[in-house]
């Protein structure tokens, strides 16, 4: 059995408009999210064999963010692939994970994410929440009855935990 987590990076600032895209930083909003998620991650339980993130500014932020909730850092793999990274190229990246690996957490961005979180996961009541709306910050656990990363394919999988930044303060979600 293997674990994907896939979170969004949390809300970027969109208050430059002359910034180029990849070093768009987190808003102040963002920056409590992910916290928030960083505490929530920390009560659960959740840990990551391997962590690979985007290396954009937002998303490095959102790892400093979750490190500083959680109480710990985490040992993040930046991979430049998972920088708006379609669904084929994520997908590639849990083939080419290491079966060492029981927990890997990909952090990267929309559209990607929440795309590869509805191909790899079956019906239920939180694969529709996902496909409503995967807002910045939100994190989506999916459980793999597979030996192998490489065997990861479509609807095999089962989303069993799908947590967004305003479950746990509704404050965080507004205009998201």
């Amino acid at each position: 059995m293997k674990t994907l987590t896939l979170l969004r990076h949390a809300k970027s600032s969109w208050g430059d408009a002359a910034q180029c895209d990849f070093d768009r930083p987190l808003n102040a909003r963002g920056r409590l999210a992910a916290r928030a998620m960083g505490r929530e991650i920390s009560a659960l339980g959740l840990g990551f064999d391997r962590i690979v993130a985007s290396p954009s500014a937002r998303t490095a932020e959102t790892m400093a963010g979750l490190a500083e909730g959680h109480g710990a850092g985490f040992d993040t793999d930046y991979d430049e692939r998972v920088y708006l990274a379609s669904v084929p190229t994520l997908l590639r990246i849990v083939h080419d994970a290491d079966d060492a690996h029981r927990r890997l957490l990909i952090v990267g961005h929309s559209p990607g994410v929440e795309r590869l979180a509805l191909l790899l996961s079956g019906d239920g009541e939180l694969r529709d929440l996902v496909a409503d709306k995967y807002p910045t910050g939100a994190l989506a656990e999916i459980a793999l009855p597979v030996a192998h990363w490489r065997d990861v394919g479509e609807g095999g999988g089962t989303l069993t935990r799908f947590i967004r930044p305003r479950d746990l303060d509704p404050d965080l979600g507004l205009e998201d």
